[in-house]
C-alpha cells in the first residue's frame, strides 16, 4: 500500500497543525494503514514495533473523538512501562497543542499518587498509563471508565510477557461495552490472539511486514569479541567513528552496572537504566541523556521500553538479545526519521548461530568487520588532529603563543623539533592508550598480554580513553584505605573524580583502585598521600564522610 500524506487522512486542521509543527509530512506505513480504520471507529490490531510511528497511529484518530467540553476520562492507552507511559503522554500532548481543552495526563508507579489524585480532579479526558497504577486509581475510585470511547493496549506483548494479564482483563472488563478496542504488538503470539478474541469485534489486522521492520538506513555490524574485552572493544568504535550519543544493551542488571563502572572509571559520560532502580533515578537518567549531558546510556530490555530519543547515533549489542524481536527493537532506536544509524553486536565464535537467527528473522545481513587495530586508531586521530590545527590556523587562534616558539627557536631547536614536541604531549598518551591489540577478535585465541594490559577490571583514571600506566611508577605509590565501598554505591570514578577534584593530583597519577563490599584501596604517589588523607578526610564521596588512611599490611607501601 502507498504510503499517504497527512492531509489525505481526512484530519481536523487542528491536528494537521501538529502533525506539520512536528515536521511530518507522509504517514508512515503502519499510519496509513491503521488511521483510516480507527476513524472509523473499528478495533484493530497493529502488528508493529517501537520507531515505525505507531504511537501517532493511534494518538490521532483517537484525540479526533476526543470532546473538550466533557471532562472525564474518554481514552486510555495501557503501556507496560513508566518509561514508556512517559513518552507516548508526550507525544500525545504534541499532537493535541492545537485542540483546546483536550487534557492528558500519564498515571504510573513510582510517582506521588496524591499528585495524580489532584490532576484527576481538575479533568483529564486522555489517560496513558501502567496497569498496576491504573488499578490503583479504580480501587480508589479516583478513576472511571463510563465515558471511555477507546482504550488502546500498546505493546501488548510486553504486557503479557511481563506478568500483566490479570490486570488487562480486570480494565478491559470495566470499560463500557461500545467501546473501541485498539491493540498494538510486535508479535502476533498465542497469548495476543487470545486477547484479541475475548476483548475485540471483528477487529482489522494491520501489519508492518519483516522487511519493514528493519530500518534500511541503519548500518548493521558485528565484531567476534570475547566478553573480557567488549567494552575496551566498544570505546575503540566510539573513537574510530567519533560517536556522540549511544544506546548500549546488555541482558542483565548486574552487567548494566558493570559497564557502566568500567565506561565511568575510563571517563565517559555514561549511565544504567534497569529494573532496579525507582522512578526518580529513572527520570534523572533520562533527563541527562535528552539533554546530552550524559552521552551513553546502558540499559537492559525491559528497561529501555519507551525509550526514544533523537539523534542516536548508534547502537551496541554488548550481549545477543535473547529473542531476534529484541534486536529489531534495539537497532530501531537510532537512524529514525530518515536519519543514518549504526549498530554494533559482538559475539563470541559459538554464538553465529544466533545471529543467523536475527539475519534470517530480519531478512538483513549483519557484516562482520574487525576491530580497529592500534595503528589504524592512531593514524584516524591523527588526521583528525592535522585537520583541528588547520582549522585553528584559518581562524586566527594562534595569537599569543608565537612568543614560546620564539623562544624555543632561539634555544636553537628547529620549528620541527618544537612542533613535533608538542604533538607527542598531545597525541603520545593516546598512542600509548590504543595499544592493546584484541588478536581474539581476529580469529586468534587469548592474548597472553590481555588481562595484564587491562589490569584489575577497577583500576581507572578519570581521563578519557584506557588509562596509561606506564606513568605511574608502581615503586613509588602508597596503598590508602578508604572506609567506603560497593555497599555505599561507589565506584572507581567516584573516587578518582573525589581525589582528583580535592586535592588536585591528576587522574592519571591515580594507581589501582580495588572496591570491596564495605572499603576500598586506593593508590597514590608517596609524595602526595600526606596531603590527600588530610585534605579527603575534610572531605566527601559521593556526599558521605570518608576516613582515609594508609592501608596496613606490607602492601601499604609497594
Amino acid at each position: 500500500m502507498k504510503n499517504l500524506k497527512f492531509n489525505e487522512l481526512s484530519l481536523s486542521s487542528e491536528i494537521l497543525q501538529a502533525v506539520e509543527e512536528m515536521g511530518y509530512v507522509e504517514a508512515s506505513p503502519i499510519q496509513s494503514q491503521a488511521i483510516p480504520f480507527l476513524l472509523q471507529n473499528r478495533d484493530v490490531i497493529g502488528q508493529a514495533q517501537t520507531g515505525t510511528g505507531k504511537t501517532a497511529a493511534f494518538s490521532i484518530p483517537l484525540l479526533e473523538k476526543i470532546d473538550p467540553s466533557q471532562k472525564s476520562t474518554q481514552a486510555l492507552i495501557l503501556c507496560p512501562t513508566r518509561e514508556l507511559a512517559m513518552q507516548v503522554s508526550g507525544e500525545v500532548k504534541k499532537l493535541s497543542k492545537y485542540k483546546r481543552g483536550v487534557n492528558t495526563l500519564a498515571i504510573y508507579g513510582g510517582d506521588p499518587i496524591d499528585k495524580q489524585i489532584n490532576n484527576l480532579k481538575r479533568g483529564v479526558q486522555v489517560i496513558v498509563g501502567t496497569p498496576g497504577r491504573v488499578i490503583d486509581h479504580l480501587k480508589r475510585g479516583t478513576l472511571s471508565f463510563r465515558d471511555v470511547r477507546t482504550i488502546v493496549l500498546d505493546e501488548a506483548d510486553e504486557m503479557l510477557d511481563m506478568g500483566f494479564r490479570e490486570d488487562i482483563e480486570m480494565i478491559l472488563d470495566t470499560m463500557p461495552d461500545d467501546r473501541q478496542t485498539v491493540l498494538f504488538s510486535a508479535t502476533m503470539a498465542k497469548p495476543i490472539m487470545t486477547l484479541t478474541k475475548k476483548y475485540q469485534r471483528n477487529p482489522e489486522l494491520v501489519q508492518v511486514t519483516k522487511n519493514e521492520l528493519t530500518v534500511s538506513t541503519i548500518e548493521q555490524y558485528y565484531y567476534e569479541v570475547k566478553s573480557t574485552l567488549k567494552t575496551q572493544v566498544m570505546t575503540r568504535l566510539i573513537d574510530q567513528h567519533n560517536l556522540q550519543l549511544m544506546l548500549v544493551f546488555c541482558n542483565t542488571k548486574r552487567k548494566v552496572d558493570e559497564v557502566v563502572e568500567e565506561l565511568q572509571g575510563n571517563g565517559y559520560h555514561a549511565e544504567g537504566l534497569h529494573g532496579d532502580m525507582n522512578q526518580s533515578q529513572r527520570n534523572r537518567v533520562m533527563q541527562k541523556f535528552r539533554s546530552g549531558n550524559v552521552n551513553i546510556l546502558v540499559a537492559t530490555d525491559v528497561a529501555a521500553r519507551g525509550i526514544d530519543v533523537e539523534n542516536v547515533d548508534a547502537v551496541f549489542n554488548l550481549d545477543i538479545p535473547l529473542d531476534p524481536e529484541y534486536y529489531v527493537h534495539r537497532i530501531g532506536r537510532t537512524g529514525r526519521a530518515g536519519r543514518s544509524g549504526k549498530s554494533f553486536t559482538f559475539a563470541s565464535a559459538r554464538e553465529r548461530n544466533k545471529l543467523r537467527e536475527i539475519e534470517k528473522f530480519t531478512k538483513v545481513s549483519i557484516i562482520r568487520r574487525e576491530v580497529p587495530s592500534a595503528k589504524e586508531l592512531q593514524a584516524l586521530k591523527r588526521s583528525k588532529f592535522a585537520e583541528t590545527i588547520k582549522e585553528t590556523i584559518l581562524g586566527g587562534k594562534t595569537e599569543g603563543y608565537e612568543e614560546i616558539v620564539e623562544s624555543l627557536t632561539e634555544q636553537g631547536f628547529s620549528k620541527t623539533e618544537i612542533i613535533s614536541a608538542l604533538l607527542s604531549l598531545q597525541l603520545g598518551k593516546e598512542d600509548k592508550a590504543d595499544h592493546i591489540d584484541f588478536s581474539d577478535s581476529r580469529g586468534g585465541g587469548e592474548e597472553r598480554g590481555d588481562r595484564g594490559d587491562r589490569g584489575d577490571r577497577s583500576s581507572f583514571s578519570k581521563g578519557g580513553g584506557s588509562r596509561d600506566r606506564e606513568r605511574v611508577d608502581r615503586g613509588k605509590m602508597a596503598r590508602l584505605f578508604i572506609n567506603l565501598g560497593k555497599k555505599s554505591k561507589i565506584r572507581p570514578g567516584d573516587i578518582v573524580g573525589a581525589i582528583s577534584g580535592e586535592t588536585g593530583l591528576a587522574g592519571d597519577m591515580i594507581g589501582s583502585i580495588e572496591i570491596y563490599d564495605k572499603f576500598s584501596f586506593v593508590e597514590v604517589p608517596k609524595k602526595d598521600a600526606e596531603k590527600v588523607i588530610d585534605i579527603m578526610n575534610k572531605s566527601q564521596i559521593k556526599g558521605k564522610s570518608v576516613n582515609i588512611e594508609v592501608a596496613k599490611g606490607k602492601s601499604s607501601y609497594q
